[in-house]
Order: structure tokens, then sequence, then C-alpha cells
């Protein structure tokens, strides 16, 4: 299982946790577990479908723009970061 990484200010979505244990070999699908066992957290993290802009996605600490965006493979001791956007 990959590892998703949560922020401060959307640890309340998933109950006070610092990060979330998912499924999925991709990004794409390692969201959809977490956004499966957590739907309040697709509206904060989410746009129309799409991964909101102001949401930054990094793989091992690499940003997943620059690789295969949500695509981007991950294995079991993958962690995924979601980082949002500071204006």
């Amino acid at each position: 299982m990959s590892t998703i990484r949560i922020p401060p200010v959307l640890r309340e979505n998933v109950g006070g946790n610092r990060s979330v244990e998912v499924t999925g070999k991709t990004v794409s699908e390692a969201l959809d577990d977490l956004f499966g066992r957590h739907p309040s957290l697709r509206d904060r993290v989410t746009e129309g479908g799409q991964l909101s802009r102001f949401i930054n996605v990094y793989v091992n600490d690499r940003d997943v723009r620059y690789r295969d965006g949500l695509e981007t493979a991950v294995g079991p001791e993958d962690t995924i970061i979601l980082l949002p956007a500071m204006a």
C-alpha cells in the first residue's frame, strides 16, 4: 500500500490523521481509494472532477506535473504528498 500524507488544513476530513494508507497503481487510483473512504475530502481537493489547481501532488518529493501527472505510477513503498498552494 502507498501512503498519502495529509496536510494540516485537510486532516479534519480524514479523522485527524497525518497519513492514510491507500491502494492503487497510479496517483489517480490512490486518490480514488482515499476519496472512497473519506468522501468529504473530494470536495476540498477537486473541482469539477479534476484535481484543484490549488493542490500540488508529489510522489516521493517529485512533482507529478513533471512526470505523468495523475497517471504517475506508485508502488507500495511510495509516499504521495498533497500540498495546498500558498498564496
